[in-house]
């Protein structure tokens, strides 16, 4: 009687069996890729500064020099801003 095994069978296993092992190699390649994407993320092309408090001053300083030369500010305004951020 033979359980409804033809032969045919064992050749519809080895293409399952092909199939995860495709899956599995793709699924660890894609966890692989994202961890290495999120350690590198952003190294090469930006450097953070050391202090980033000191990176965001001058900035703000980069900014208000370039609004005081545009003259969208006055002399005075512009001395005020620096020393209330303490620049």
């Amino acid at each position: 009687m033979g359980y409804g095994y033809d032969g045919a069978g064992g050749v519809w296993m080895w293409v399952f069996g092909g199939l995860m092992m495709v899956g599995v190699l793709l699924l660890i390649g894609l966890v692989v890729w994202a961890v290495i994407q999120a350690t590198t993320r952003g190294t090469g092309v930006r450097t953070a500064p050391e202090n980033p408090a000191a990176g965001g001053r001058e900035r703000t300083r980069q900014v208000l020099d370039e609004r005081y030369a545009r003259g969208e500010m006055t002399s005075e305004e512009y001395t005020e801003r620096l020393h209330t951020l303490g620049l």
